[in-house]
């Protein structure tokens, strides 16, 4: 897993600071995690979480909401709608930058948010809550005791989990003003509710009535005797492994905007991920993949490199070329394999060249290609099969004038 160092702006202006974590292979899918009340992107529990999805192939974006953990702002002049602002604010930053979520996770009051949040992200196809309180309202049992100082004074320091935090009335308001329930009947994505019958902070009855007001598809899972926070590494490593084998049939096949169906070609898409200096998810059709340069040269190493997909083609064109005459003169010859090397050469010093392209003033691109059949055949068979490599389709590109033609989009458009 590759975590990667993010910052965008949250729903107030505030810059927000967020982990994304990458699969160690192109993504199936992207996630949102939304925290708990008061706490941040760096619980242990949400890195475990978010570790063990990226391991599954679901990349993860968690980050702090404003005013808390690494991220600015003032924590009191936040509120619920705020925290469902950051959100949509998070889910725009994926979209511009890598991909759009099609998954949402929310742990405790952060599984109240991406139940709102939803409808606000189209892509969305499923959400998980773990131990999420039925009414956003909820969280206020935490500082009732200062309730009516907060409503007298307009603000009162209250302290949640040993640390001191400012709420304001009009925190209050918002959470007065919030319909969850509504949120929840209206949600029309897949549903997953984690929650654990003993936990202490938000009852298992919340589980309950988020069930009911859900429509199908929706699943509950029991997390046993997990704790509220999920402080044990089995009930963390649990809650990730059932979202992921959960999502698969809600986001494991999800496309990009812009992508063709299965089976149908439109094309290359090549995007900086922002991970590293050189680091490109390639979208070719329906399959993705990356692309890079070694660590040597800057890059990270999670792809081949342009030269490396030049000679990935010349191989897997010649390979191909050579299968399908084989089997169109029913050769029983097996398998082929072909080795490419490339390197730039003085035209000169291409002692298996052309004159023609000896006589080539300064450096070329020289690919030796070796090709490897499985059974032993004659010198005769072995003249045929190099005549028809030669008629490979990339290996007349690479001997042929190409024309490249270029426009630009500022604006990313």
């Amino acid at each position: 897993m590759e975590t990667v160092r993010l910052e965008f702006d949250g729903g107030q202006g505030a810059k927000l600071a967020a982990r994304l974590d990458l699969p160690n292979e192109p993504p199936r899918a992207y996630a949102l995690f939304a925290h708990c009340f008061t706490c941040s992107k760096d619980l242990n529990a949400t890195r475990r979480i978010a570790a063990a999805l990226s391991a599954k192939g679901i990349a993860v974006l968690r980050f702090d909401f404003t005013g808390l953990g690494s991220s600015q702002g003032e924590f009191a002049s936040t509120n619920f709608s705020s925290n469902i602002a950051d959100l949509v604010r998070a889910a725009a930053h994926l979209r511009d930058n890598y991909q759009a979520p099609s998954l949402l996770i929310g742990h405790s009051l952060g599984g109240a948010a991406v139940l709102a949040a939803a409808r606000e992200i189209p892509e969305v196809k499923a959400v998980a809550t773990i131990g999420a309180p039925a009414d956003a309202g909820h969280v206020i049992h935490n500082f009732s005791a200062d309730l009516d100082r907060i409503k007298t004074d307009g603000k009162a320091e209250v302290s949640l989990g040993g640390r001191q935090f400012t709420i304001e009335k009009q925190f209050l308001d918002d959470l007065e003003q919030s319909s969850l329930k509504e949120c929840i009947a209206g949600l029309k994505r897949a549903l997953l509710i984690l929650h654990s019958p003993v936990d202490q902070t938000v009852g298992i009855d919340n589980a309950s009535e988020i069930f009911m007001a859900a429509r199908h598809p929706k699943s509950f899972i029991s997390l046993d005797h997990a704790d509220h926070l999920l402080t044990g590494d089995e009930d963390a490593r649990f809650v990730a492994n059932t979202i992921a084998a959960w999502s698969e049939r809600y986001v494991g096949a999800v496309k990009a905007d812009g992508d063709a169906a299965a089976g149908e070609h439109t094309g290359v898409t090549v995007s900086e991920t922002g991970n590293g200096k050189f680091q490109n998810l390639v979208r070719a059709g329906s399959h993705r993949f990356f692309a890079d340069e070694p660590k040597p040269y800057g890059g990270t190493d999670t792809g081949p490199s342009p030269y490396d997909f030049l000679s990935i083609a010349l191989g897997a064109c010649t390979t191909m070329t050579l299968r399908m005459y084989a089997d169109h003169k029913n050769y029983d010859i097996g398998r082929f394999s072909v080795a490419i090397d490339h390197e730039k050469i003085h035209a000169k010093d291409c002692m298996d060249c052309s004159e023609e392209v000896r006589s080539s003033p300064g450096k070329i691109d020289r690919f030796h290609r070796r090709i490897t059949v499985a059974e032993d055949i004659d010198a005769e068979m072995q003249a045929k099969l190099l005549t028809i490599a030669d008629k490979c389709p990339v290996h007349k590109t690479l001997h042929s004038v190409a024309a490249v033609t270029t426009e630009l989009r500022a604006g990313g458009k």
